[in-house]
């Protein structure tokens, strides 16, 4: 049985997209690398296939990979205002001193942490899921613990 994947609509129409890429363009140009390095000739030194055979195991593989993660999505309905932190929250928090820091609450398989998307699974992630306005959330970091204050829940 697939493990439930959560993802946002975009996230889900991003993982879709590229899912349809893959199996229309970059099969094909594959396929017509793999057949154009078996006409060099000489199959038992040819870097060109094996690259060519390299490539295509990668793109196959993540395939595969995304047809489970899709397979097994829960889209996540943001509605909010929310009283708690779940996955597909906004959450503002203030660590320390410093500027209020916006993430949203997501899937492993849609996190981005520079675009503010982190995953639940994360150490931030887990500290923040079921707080509230308010409540401050610890993490363990390399350079000790960080303390996170909720400010808003979107």
């Amino acid at each position: 049985m697939d493990q439930q994947t959560f993802l946002t609509p975009e996230g889900y129409q991003r993982l879709e997209q590229e899912l349809n890429y893959l199996r229309t363009v970059r099969r094909q140009e594959v396929a017509r690398r793999l057949h154009e390095a078996l006409e060099e000739g000489d199959i038992l030194e040819n870097a060109e296939l094996e690259d060519a055979r390299n490539e295509q195991a990668f793109v196959e593989g993540r395939i595969i990979t995304l047809e489970n993660l899709l397979r097994s999505a829960i889209i996540i309905e943001e509605k909010g205002p929310h009283e708690v932190v779940g996955i597909g929250s906004h959450v503002t928090v203030v660590e320390g001193g410093g500027p209020p820091e916006t993430y949203c609450i997501v899937g492993p398989a849609e996190a981005d942490p520079a675009k503010g998307m982190i995953s639940y699974e994360s150490p931030l992630g887990r500290a923040l899921m079921g707080r509230r306005v308010g409540d401050t959330a610890s993490v363990q970091a390399p350079d000790g613990i960080l303390e996170f204050k909720i400010i808003e829940i979107k």
